[in-house]
């Protein structure tokens, strides 16, 4: 499996390529080790950041589903305040907060098949609904656009305007989502779009055009899984650059290698990881971060699977016990 030193050569290439100074941040998408934008990484992007200083310009390799818009906005911020000129590389996806975080480069560098998405967000927290059949820590993420599409519905397409009728509507929904959950949709609809309104300042697009491409990216993609490729987003007033073909081969291969890295080809499952054995170690890296002036940082979860016999109705049956010893970050070259 190629390592940070394979993944080294290429950024050194990349360097060359776009005279800059390379950053790359992917986070997992391998079914049952996925991972998200977090907060937890900006100390880590500051240590790389301080490696490289100074320098005029900076190509952020970028690999993600998305994640927290907070995090997001704090990472634009403060690679710009290491660098003049910021861009982001897609070599695949950098979807959601992803898309987010390319709103505030000065371009984005896209291959053929790579696709940003809306920006609108969804809320996760301990009042969120609870999923049917699950446990008490298992909450419905809550669309903050899905919420405000179902109110348009009522007003402008039933064209329900009494005000009792609105009141009844209004309570069954407070039923159905918790009041304070309601209130920070209706707060995080009007920041999201003010975090991209300021982001696109970056991109000099013009008044008219900034506001098409907020209004789409937040509620008129129809869907939070509509992918945009660089036709598109070419299209909406982004500024989008074409990976050449040089740099295309060489982001096609950094992207094998970091999906190798995180295995998003092969489903975490401790069936598989055991392959018959009664127990078996596994580690899996979630989150990379990597500069060649400072290494490679990377967000780990190790354990032990075991199977373990569980008494059920005086007849025991085989089980799965996930132990995991470590979780976090650590420094890997």
């Amino acid at each position: 499996m190629p390592d940070f030193a394979d993944r080294l050569a290429l950024y050194q290439k990349i360097e060359k390529a776009r005279e800059s100074k390379v950053l790359v941040y992917a986070t997992s998408d391998r079914p049952g080790m996925e991972a998200q934008i977090a907060p937890d990484v900006i100390d880590f992007f500051v240590d790389h950041l301080d490696a490289m200083w100074p320098t005029e310009k900076i190509s952020l390799i970028l690999h993600t589903n998305g994640g927290d818009t907070a995090a997001a906005w704090q990472l634009v911020n403060l690679f710009r305040t290491f660098c003049n000129d910021l861009e982001v590389i897609v070599p695949r996806k950098a979807l959601s907060s992803g898309t987010l975080i390319s709103l505030g480069a000065n371009r984005i560098v896209m291959t053929k098949q790579a696709s940003l998405g809306p920006i609108d967000p969804s809320l996760n927290g301990p009042l969120n609904p609870l999923i049917p059949g699950g446990g008490p820590s298992h909450r419905a993420p809550v669309s903050v656009e899905a919420v405000q599409g179902f109110l348009d519905v009522v007003q402008e397409q039933l064209k329900v305007t009494d005000a009792a009728a609105l009141a009844t509507v209004w309570n069954n929904l407070s039923e159905k989502i918790h009041p304070l959950v309601l209130g920070q949709i209706f707060r995080t609809r009007s920041q999201i779009r003010t975090l991209a309104k300021r982001l696109l300042a970056h991109q000099q697009v013009e008044d008219e055009k900034r506001e098409a491409i907020i209004a789409f990216l937040c509620s008129e993609s129809g869907s939070h899984d509509h992918t945009i490729n660089r036709r598109e987003a070419r299209s909406m007033g982004l500024a989008i650059e074409n990976a050449s073909e040089e740099l295309y081969a060489i982001l096609k291969v950094l992207h094998h290698h970091v999906t190798d890295a995180l295995k998003s080809r092969s489903p975490f499952s401790p069936d598989t990881e055991l392959a018959g054995a009664a127990q078996c170690n596994y580690s899996c890296s979630r989150v990379l971060i990597e500069s060649v002036a400072h290494g490679s940082h990377q967000f780990l979860s190790e354990g032990v699977i075991s199977k373990v016999q569980i008494p059920q109705n005086g007849i025991p049956q085989i089980g799965i016990q996930d132990s995991r010893n470590f979780e976090g970050w650590r420094k890997v070259a």
